[in-house]
């Protein structure tokens, strides 16, 4: 099994800054794009931030200035730093990630691509 499970969500006021962070585990063999997403109450999910294996970046034009999308290959864990925080900002962030997962089955290594999410963590930005 493969799992990613998000971190550092809370309420913090205006101004304020929190750290996400976003680890996969289990059977991984490798981790290609990987990417935090948004959904406030009433509102449809957005792409907030992406990162390719290598380090390429896209930022929606929201939080440009503000939040910093990061990775650590080693750890397998991604990283969302959000400052200058705002009430707009208040959603469930939830990480996304393309995953090699890598398996033994009768004695053969396996290969499966799979598109995993985790469950999403709250935050709350008051004014």
């Amino acid at each position: 099994q493969v799992q990613l499970v998000e971190s550092g969500g809370g309420l913090v006021q205006a101004g304020g800054s929190l750290r996400l962070s976003c680890a996969a585990s289990g059977s991984i063999f490798s981790i290609n794009g990987m990417g935090w997403y948004r959904q406030a109450p009433g509102k449809q999910r957005e792409q907030v931030a992406t990162i390719t294996r290598g380090g390429t970046i896209s930022i929606v034009d929201s939080v440009k200035g503000r939040f910093t999308i990061s990775r650590d290959n080693a750890k397998n864990t991604m990283y969302l730093q959000m400052n200058s925080l705002k009430p707009e900002d208040t959603a469930v962030y939830s990480c996304n990630a393309d995953i090699v997962q890598r398996t033994v089955e009768r004695g053969l290594p396996r290969y499966r691509s799979l598109e995993v999410w985790g469950q999403g963590t709250l935050v709350t930005v008051s004014s």
